[in-house]
């Protein structure tokens, strides 16, 4: 099992990023699929979770309005749309294989640094 996060970086507030988790060694058109953050010296945190087809998606409150989750099954890979950032985003972003309730001991990737700053 893989999973490979990239779109990381440096943002001002106000801006976007686009996540991307590619993942193998499974099947993932038949996972559910999560993404997680953990702050500098914070725990580490749900964020948003998507269903098989795209059927359910559930998300914390924080990033409501503002974050979007998508997959493309054909590619293998799990997006975070991130918009209207906000310092408080600042964080190692990660993918987790699993939905919702395996955010905490699912298998995740490396993960990938969102820093929003001016």
């Amino acid at each position: 099992v893989q999973l490979v996060e990239s779109g990381g970086g440096l943002v001002q507030p106000g801006g976007s990023l686009r996540l991307s988790c590619l993942t193998s060694g499974f099947d993932f058109e038949m996972t559910p699929m999560t993404w997680v953050r953990q702050a500098p010296g914070k725990g580490l945190e749900w964020v948003l979770s998507i269903g098989t087809l795209e059927v359910y998606v559930s998300y914390d409150d924080s990033v409501k309005d503002r974050f979007t989750i998508s997959r493309d099954n054909d590619r293998n890979t799990v997006y975070l749309q991130m918009d209207s950032l906000q310092a408080d985003d600042t964080a190692v972003y990660y993918c987790v294989k699993g939905g919702s309730n395996y955010w905490r001991t699912g298998v995740k990737g490396r993960g990938t640094q969102v820093t929003v700053s001016s």
